[in-house]
This record gives structure tokens, C-alpha cells and sequence, in this order.
């Protein structure tokens, strides 16, 4: 039981992970969706390695949920990455997410989102989104599922390529200040592939509402998630953004692959 204990720690602070799929919109739901008012999904990574100076490295996300008797849901959903060489900061980004939306009942739903949204590496400052969509649930089984949605949100950024971790060469130094609607289309889909283990993706198709229309964000998030019990489960995560328009000189792809565990409450 010991020995279980300290592997189970080791993964815990030498993994990390990143994903915007929920964990209620997952092929195999968690106890907690059903029979409670509550549900909480945890992960956390940590670890200090001395070179010539302390090399620091914490990620963590947090998925809280209010299920409610008309069976919609408030969703707050929470991820920060930071990385440290000494004093010298190498990433700092996250977000935080708040949701109010229909718990996969209704054919045809209001979905309700406000996110706020930094990345140093990218030069963001910060990024502000409100927006509200029309969700379509295609069909709802036992092993799948698939829901698109479609609306709008209002936008919000800062950039600043002095900003520090900044991971491009600078050309103009100047702050950008952008803001604009877009409109965004989403489609989700899970499926059950075996008894414990399930895949979710999720596709979001963001358009600028200007002249730029032609030149949307495409991003996609992934997961494939191997329960251990009600409690524990490994995570792989793959997810990926591709933007044309970008406000400073970076690159218009970037992605990435993980692996973690997942604690559920």
C-alpha cells in the first residue's frame, strides 16, 4: 500500500498537463455527475532541480462543478503553467474559465462562457472573452456523443513583446491593444472505447467579425483518459492552435503533448 502511495505521488509532481475538455464531457462520466450537487477534478505538478540555479516548474488545473435539479451546470475551470531559471521567469500562462450551460439533456441549449487567458511565451498580456452560443446535441448514447455549437464573443486582448519569458526575436517593441467579435463554432465528440478507457476532442473554428474574416483561429484539444478506478485516471493529452492572425511576429502554429493523472472528488 506504501510503495502504491509513493508511486502514485511520483506521478503526481513529475506529469503535467493541459486541456480544456471537461470533465463532465467526457465518455465515461464521473459518480459525481449523477447522484451529487458537486464535482471537483484535480491536477498538480511540481518539481525543483538544481543546476546553477533553482530550475522550478508548477502546473496545475482545476475543474469545479455545480450540477443544479433543471440539470444545467456552472463550470469553473482553471489552469496556470509557470517555469522559473532563478529569478529569470521562462513560462507564465494559463487561464480561467466560467460556464453556465445545459448538462447534456436538452437537444437544442443556451451555453454561456467567460474566459480570461495570459500567455508570456506568446507575448499576451492578457485576454478577456464573453460570449453566448446556441449547443446542438446530435445524438447522446451510451458509448458516443456529439454536440456542435454556434454563436458569438466579444474579445478582448494586450500583447506586449518586452513581456518577460517572450520567446520571439523583438522587431517593434510597441504594446498592441486589439479587440473585436468573432464567431465561433464548436463541435465535441467522445466515445468509449473500452471499458475503462474513452477519448474526447474537442474543435473550436473562431472567425474575426472585420476585414480579416477570411483568416480564422482554429484550435483542437484532445484527451484520452485510462481510469484506474472512480478516483484515478491517466491522461494523454494532445492539442494544437493555428492562427493567421496573429498581433505580433510569432508563429502561426503551435501545439502540444502530455501526460498526467487525474485525481476526481
Amino acid at each position: 500500500m506504501l510503495g502504491r502511495f509513493f508511486l502514485v505521488f511520483f506521478l503526481l509532481v513529475s506529469s503535467n498537463f493541459e486541456s480544456q475538455i471537461l470533465t463532465v464531457d467526457r465518455s465515461i462520466k464521473q459518480d459525481t455527475t449523477r447522484d451529487h450537487k458537486y464535482g471537483l477534478a484535480l491536477n498538480i505538478s511540481f518539481s525543483n532541480n538544481k543546476q546553477r540555479k533553482n530550475l522550478i516548474d508548477f502546473s496545475s488545473r482545476i475543474e469545479f462543478d455545480r450540477f443544479f435539479k433543471n440539470k444545467y451546470l456552472f463550470v469553473f475551470l482553471g489552469k496556470t503553467d509557470v517555469t522559473y531559471n532563478g529569478k529569470t521567469v521562462l513560462q507564465n500562462n494559463g487561464y480561467f474559465q466560467l460556464r453556465f450551460r445545459d448538462n447534456d439533456s436538452r437537444k437544442v441549449s443556451i451555453d454561456l462562457v467567460a474566459q480570461g487567458q495570459w500567455n508570456g511565451i506568446q507575448g499576451m498580456e492578457h485576454r478577456v472573452i464573453a460570449g453566448v452560443h446556441m449547443r446542438n446535441m446530435w445524438f447522446e448514447k451510451k458509448k458516443s456523443d456529439l454536440y456542435t455549437t454556434i454563436g458569438t464573443f466579444y474579445e478582448n486582448e494586450q500583447w506586449n513583446p518586452l513581456i518577460s519569458g517572450y520567446a520571439f526575436l523583438v522587431g517593434d517593441s510597441s504594446k498592441v491593444y486589439r479587440s473585436m467579435f468573432r464567431l465561433n463554432t464548436t463541435a465535441k465528440f467522445s466515445i468509449k472505447l473500452g471499458k475503462n478507457i474513452d477519448f474526447s476532442g474537442m474543435s473550436y473554428l473562431q472567425f474575426p467579425m472585420n476585414s480579416h474574416f477570411t483568416t480564422p483561429r482554429w484550435v483542437f484539444d484532445s484527451q484520452m483518459q485510462f481510469n484506474v478506478n472512480k478516483n484515478l485516471s491517466f491522461v494523454i493529452n494532445y492539442n494544437h492552435n493555428y492562427d493567421l492572425y496573429r498581433p505580433l511576429p510569432i508563429d502561426y502554429y503551435f501545439y502540444s503533448i502530455s501526460t498526467g493523472i487525474q485525481l476526481k472528488f
